[in-house]
């Protein structure tokens, strides 16, 4: 691995920890200037925060992060904010997995070095969308790529909401190149679909993976310059809805979305499978599912 590789890597690992402590900061920020509603005399929510380890298959160190969540505040019921920087060899399942993406030499050499963000909030109010959002890097000894993207996932929705959510990653994807909006949008679309319901699991995003044009500084700096639109995407809507009243009804539609949404994570997720497969904690792997859920 050249010096240069090395370096890159730091910024990439620095620059996702850089924004999880932006996001941890604004979200404790929400829960503080929550103070109507049924859940405004509690205390305001706060992330705890834990580290979390890979192990390797002969049981050394292969790298770890910070698993961030906050359970029951004022605006948020659940909400996990993790961000890790592992390394290792692949096992054969990811290495078939990567090959069949075209991921050159993998078969040969399964090395990889991966660091990234992964965040997934659920509500208190049902009128207040869950939402997910990830950054990441990743790194073979023949290849690098960045991946990544946000989602809106409203169990009662409204448009306004969707367009400005959407109207923030256009933008990002903007000052990067004229095409990237609408072919990550359609990415999203189908990768955010859930088969077996026939139905996508909320109102969609970007989703980009495998990014390499061949210039790092460029694609760093579009995947930067995504996670800098999370916030300006989500906390406006998130201030727009905490207040609205909701039913019993409302709260039981939410329920069932949330079913939805923790049936995709299990069943067709990327970043889920490949945590699971290459040993991550598997506490960290699975923060995003919901507190509670339904099916009916």
């Amino acid at each position: 691995m050249t010096d240069t590789m090395a370096d890159q890597k730091s910024r990439a690992s620095t620059w996702f920890r850089d924004l999880r402590d932006q996001i941890v900061a604004a979200f404790e920020g929400l829960e503080d200037t929550q103070t109507t509603g049924p859940f405004a005399t509690q205390p305001a929510g706060r992330f705890e925060v834990s580290e979390t380890t890979r192990r390797s298959d002969d049981g050394t160190d292969a790298g770890g992060g910070l698993m961030s969540v906050m359970r029951g505040g004022r605006v948020f019921e659940k909400v996990g904010v993790n961000i890790s920087t592992v390394h290792g060899t692949l096992g054969k399942s990811a290495q078939n997995a990567m090959a069949a993406r075209g991921v050159p030499g993998i078969e040969d050499d399964p090395r990889f070095w991966a660091s990234g963000i992964s965040l997934v909030a659920h509500m208190q109010n049902p009128h207040t969308p869950a939402v997910h959002m990830n950054t990441r890097m990743f790194w073979t000894p023949n290849a690098w790529w960045f991946g990544g993207g946000a989602d809106l996932n409203p169990c009662i929705e409204y448009a306004e909401d969707t367009a400005h959510f959407h109207s923030q990653l256009d933008a990002a994807c903007q000052r990067h190149d004229l095409s990237y909006y609408d072919k990550f949008k359609a990415w999203a679309d189908e990768y955010f679909f859930v088969p077996h319901r026939g139905r996508a699991r909320g109102v969609g995003g970007i989703f980009y993976d495998d990014l390499n044009t061949g210039d790092w500084e460029a694609d760093f700096a579009f995947t930067q310059d995504v996670g800098r639109a999370f916030l300006p995407a989500f906390v406006p809507v998130t201030e727009k809805r905490c207040d609205t009243p909701w039913t019993d009804a409302d709260k039981d539609k939410q329920l069932i979305h949330r079913g939805l949404y923790a049936e995709y994570n299990l069943v067709y997720d990327r970043g889920t499978k490949f945590g699971l497969a290459t040993g991550h904690d598997a506490n960290a792997v699975l923060m995003s599912l919901p507190p509670m859920a339904k099916w009916v």
